[in-house]
């Protein structure tokens, strides 16, 4: 399989599309009016200290302090192989203590911190006093002694080989957690991450000399600490990028880390745009569809809602072939679709509790294989997922962390005038709602002429079908305004420019 890295490079947004095999499988896009922080590193100075409240809020040079408490304040050691999880990067402080956060801050102080959450809405970035540096195989952690290894790696043997390897090349005061992806790396490539990130430590301690307080030490979140830590490993081909300067970063990031993978960055300088040439505009493009077609001619329906996504498998116009019987004609879609469904995961990012409604079969051995051609796939991602197994109705549940925000959040915002249900009142609909508004009124606007201003569609309905609006004693005209949403009516009195009522709801 031929991998590749695409980089577009422009004024306010960077995009960075994954190609397998000329497949757009995964897209990242870096705006400047929407940041990330979750990760960054930071210098900040504590700008009060609550001991009733165990915590203290840090200027770290965003709009908002950010919040530490004692309880996020450091690891005191790592737990032993046995007992650590890969996302048990937290502290041993105990709750009760809170208030002796005093005796470790105080106003003035300047204090190197990480964003655990990022900021939302008024609230400020919750901080933790531990830096990590997170690798795909291993999490590192200065001012640790201990190689802790994720309980999730069941064999002795491959723990065991994982802490020989580690151990031969850790360096005095840094710690090491193995997440659950090392299981079965090579040596190689442990050591490789390894030293990457004890590099990259390095780099932050030199800047955290020379950093004047607040300021940022290290953006996680920028594309190319995404790209040289995350993406560009021995198994890319190919790196493209379409902007010189931003050629020369990578460059010069891949000098300090992995030198060997210089020779397969490319400058591209011609005048078609570098996503044209490799046909993945046209590829996004069809990413936002809910409908996606398979090669056979099946189909799967994408639908996100706000408690999972379900994903829908339909034959579509895929009837099967002469010398093949139902059950190979269901079960060829559904392999189909269980490999798309995988490529959907990694190109949306789709997150949280996934659930696919495959068609149903009724040969085990055909489920097994649908369920395996899944879990096959998944081993591509880089973020962190479990498939189980089908359900007595049909369906395979998916879990995938959530690393970033879904294409879909980056791309849209929600419509101001269906308010993010993809649909809007029917025509009719807004002047039954009329009907009912001239019912309630007429009482107290007995024999006023009114005007009622309605969307040009609705008031094509009216014209078709006037007898729609009940009489009353009130005479009304319809008249249309291109500046209003279909779904809204707003009624005047003829003889004075008096709103009395502009309706939104039902």
């Amino acid at each position: 399989m031929f991998s590749e890295i695409i980089l577009n490079v422009q004024p306010l947004e960077k995009r960075m599309a994954l190609l397998e095999d000329s497949l757009l499988v995964e897209l990242y896009v870096e705006k400047e009016v929407k940041q990330n922080f979750v990760g960054n590193i930071y210098k900040g100075v504590v700008k009060n200290v609550l001991p009733g409240m165990g915590a203290a809020f840090v200027d770290i040079g965003l709009e908002r302090t950010g919040f530490l408490h004692y309880t996020d304040l450091s690891i005191e050691t790592l737990e032993d192989d046995d007992e650590i999880e890969e996302s048990d990067i937290e502290n041993r402080f105990l709750a009760q203590d809170a208030h002796r956060i005093t005796e470790f801050l105080k106003p003035g102080q300047e204090i190197v911190t990480q964003i655990q959450k990022g900021p939302v809405g008024s609230k400020g970035a919750r901080l933790i006093g531990q830096i990590s540096i997170p690798g795909k195989y291993l999490v590192f952690i200065p001012y640790q002694e201990k190689i802790a290894i994720s309980r999730k790696i069941h064999s002795y043997q491959e723990k065991n080989r994982i802490k020989s390897i580690l151990s031969a090349i850790k360096m005095p005061n840094t710690g090491i957690i193995v997440r659950t992806e090392a299981e079965g790396s090579t040596a190689e490539e442990l050591q490789d991450e390894y030293r990457m990130l004890y590099k990259t430590w390095k780099f932050i301690e030199k800047k955290i000399e020379s950093s004047e307080a607040p300021s940022c030490i290290l953006d996680e979140n920028d594309i190319v600490s995404t790209l040289v830590r995350d993406l560009f490993t021995s198994k890319i081909d190919r790196l493209v990028v379409d902007d010189f300067e931003f050629y020369q970063q990578i460059t010069s990031r891949l000098a300090d880390y992995n030198a060997e993978m210089s020779h397969k960055c490319e400058y591209y300088g011609e005048d078609t745009p570098l996503f044209d040439t490799y046909n993945i505009e046209k590829a996004i493009e069809k990413m936002f569809r809910s409908r996606i077609f398979l090669p056979s001619g099946g189909n799967i329906v994408i639908e996100p809602t706000e408690a999972l996504v379900a994903i829908d498998v339909n034959t579509g116009s895929f009837t099967g072939k002469k010398n093949m019987n139902y059950d190979e004609t269901i079960t060829k879609t559904n392999l189909e679709a269980a490999k798309e469904v995988v490529r959907q995961l990694r190109l949306r990012n789709l997150s949280g509790i996934v659930v696919v409604d495959f068609i149903d079969m009724y040969d085990e051995k055909n489920r097994q294989q649908v369920y395996e051609q899944m879990v096959i796939g998944l081993r591509k991602d880089r973020a962190k997922s479990k498939v189980f197994p089908f359900t007595a109705m049909g369906l395979i549940e998916v879990t995938r962390k959530r690393t970033r925000s879904t294409i879909m959040q980056t791309y849209f915002e929600h419509c101001p005038f269906c308010h993010g249900t993809g649909r809007i009142l029917a025509r009719d609909s807004v002047l039954f709602k009329i009907n009912r508004w001239l019912q309630r009124a007429e009482y107290f606007m007995q024999d006023k002429n009114l005007n009622i201003y309605v969307h040009p569609n609705v008031k094509k309905t009216y014209d078709k079908k006037p007898q729609i609006l009940i009489e009353t004693s009130n005479k009304v005209s319809v008249i249309e305004d291109v500046g209003l949403d279909q779904d809204i009516f707003r009624v005047m009195l003829a003889t004075e420019k008096k709103i009395i009522t502009e309706h939104y709801d039902i």
